[in-house]
C-alpha cells in the first residue's frame, strides 16, 4: 500500500501539471515529470501494478516506466564532458548482469551482517536500566552508534534487492556516464558508501530511500505555500504508519535540520581556508552527524511510546534542548551564492512544441528523467542548505 500511494499520488500530480497547470508555472522537476496525456485504463494499472515494484519498490515516475515498457529507455547514448551527445554506443545493448550480481551480493552481505550483529547489539539494549545506570556518557555514545549502525543493513539489503530485480527485467539503465560507463542506477534508493561516511544530516538524508524523498519533495514540500519543511516531515510520519515512533522521529528531525542549516551557515565557512582545517571540520561533523541520526532514528526502531520516551529521557532530551537553543541563539544567515543559483534553476527552460515531443518514441530518444544528477538537484527540498 505504501508504494502504492507514492505511485497514484505522483501520476496524479503529474497529469495535473501536464494538462492543468500553465508551462510557466511548474518548476523545472516539474516540466520533466508532467504527463500531457490522460492514460488508459491498460497504461495506468501496468504502472501502479507491475510486478516490478509492486510490494517493495523503488518507486518510478510514469515517464520512466513508459519509457521502459515501450523500449525508447534502451536509446544509449554516451556524454561528453561538456555535455554533447555521442552515439557511438548506438548499436550496443547494455546487460545488466553485472550490475545485478554486484547488487544480489551486497544483498547477501547485507543481509548476514544484519543477523549477526543485531544479536550483538539490540537497539532495546540502548534502554536497560542497568546499562543506563552504569555505563559512561562515552560507552552510551558508542554504543548507541554501533546498535543503530547494526540496524540499517535490513534497508540496504530490501532496498538493494528491489533495485536488482528492477535491473534483472531490464529497467532501471540510464545511458552512460561522461566515462563510458553504464549506469544502472535509475530507480536505485540508497547509496551505502555516502550514507556510512555522511558529515551532514542532509547528506544522509540525501542518500537514504531516494525514491521516497523525491516523491515527497513533489507531492509535498515544492506545492506547499508555507511551513513546506513541518508538512513534508508530517508527511513523512502519516505516509510510514501509525507507530508513535516514527512522529518523534521526524519531529526529532525537522529541529535537527533547522539547526544544523544555521550552524552550517555561521560555522562551515571558517573552516575552509585550509586542507587541514576542512579535515578537522570533516571529522567533527561526521561524529556529530552520527551521533545525532542515531540519536533522532532510536524511536524509529523502537516504535512504541513508552520505549522512545524512556530512550530520550535517559538522555535529557539533549539534543533537542541543544536543537532549540540554537535555533534562539544562532542566526540564520542569508544565502547570497545558493540563493541566486536556486534562481537561475527554478527560472522558465524553453520547452520544446508537443508535437516533438510526442514524435521522441518514434525516433527512440526519449531521455531518461529522474537520474542521478536530477535526483541530486531535486533532493535540495530535503535539507536546504543543511550542515556539510
Amino acid at each position: 500500500m505504501m508504494i502504492m500511494t507514492q505511485k497514484i499520488t505522483s501520476l496524479a500530480f503529474e497529469i495535473r501539471d501536464g494538462m492543468f497547470r500553465k508551462e510557466e508555472d511548474l518548476t523545472p522537476s516539474q516540466r520533466r515529470l508532467a504527463v500531457r496525456r490522460m492514460p488508459s485504463l491498460l497504461e495506468y494499472l501496468s504502472y501502479n501494478c507491475n510486478f516490478l515494484g509492486i510490494l517493495a519498490g523503488p518507486l518510478c515516475s510514469y515517464k520512466d516506466y513508459s519509457a521502459f515498457i515501450e523500449g525508447r529507455s534502451y536509446h544509449l547514448k554516451q556524454y561528453e564532458a561538456n555535455g554533447k551527445e555521442d552515439l557511438k554506443h548506438e548499436h550496443e545493448v547494455p546487460s545488466p548482469n553485472a550490475v545485478v550480481v554486484h547488487k544480489v551480493t551486497v544483498c547477501a552481505v547485507s543481509l548476514a551482517f544484519y543477523m549477526t550483529a543485531t544479536r550483538i547489539l539490540p537497539v532495546e539494549y540502548n534502554i536497560d536500566e542497568h546499562f543506563q545506570q552504569t555505563s559512561s556518557i562515552l560507552t552510551k555514545i558508542i554504543y548507541l552508534y554501533l546498535s543503530l549502525m547494526a540496524a540499517r543493513p535490513k534497508y540496504y539489503f530490501a532496498w538493494t534487492l528491489a533495485d536488482a530485480i528492477n535491473n534483472a527485467a531490464g529497467f532501471g539503465f540510464q545511458g552512460y556516464d561522461k566515462n563510458g560507463e553504464e549506469n544502472w542506477d535509475l530507480v536505485s534508493n540508497l547509496n551505502i558508501k555516502q550514507i556510512e561516511l555522511s558529515t551532514s544530516f542532509k547528506m544522509f538524508i540525501d542518500n537514504w530511500n531516494i525514491q521516497t524523498a523525491l516523491w515527497l519533495k513533489r507531492v509535498c514540500y515544492e506545492r506547499a505555500t508555507f511551513s513546506p519543511t513541518a508538512k513534508t516531515f508530517l508527511l513523512s510520519a502519516v505516509w510510514h504508519g501509525v507507530y508513535p515512533g516514527y512522529y518523534l522521529t521526524f519531529f526529532t528531525g525537522s529541529l535537527m535540520t533547522l539547526a544544523a542549516r544555521n550552524i552550517r551557515q555561521n560555522a562551515r565557512h571558517h573552516f575552509l581556508h585550509s586542507s587541514e582545517l576542512k579535515l578537522i571540520y570533516d571529522v567533527m561533523t561526521w561524529i556529530a552527524t552520527q551521533v545525532a541520526i542515531s540519536y533522532t532514528v532510536a524511536p524509529f526502531v523502537l516504535l512504541s511510546i513508552k520505549p522512545s520516551l524512556q530512550f530520550y529521557s535517559s538522555w535529557y532530551c539533549c539534543l533537542h534542548i541543544a536543537c532549540i537553543l540554537v535555533l534562539l541563539m544562532i542566526p540564520a544567515r542569508a544565502r547570497k551564492k545558493g540563493s541566486d543559483e536556486k534562481a537561475t534553476i527554478s527560472q522558465p527552460q524553453p520547452m520544446a512544441p508537443q508535437k516533438e515531443e510526442e514524435k521522441i518514441p518514434q525516433k527512440n530518444s526519449h531521455p531518461t528523467t529522474n537520474n542521478n544528477s536530477n535526483q541530486r538537484e531535486e533532493s535540495a527540498w530535503r535539507r536546504p542548505s543543511a550542515a556539510q
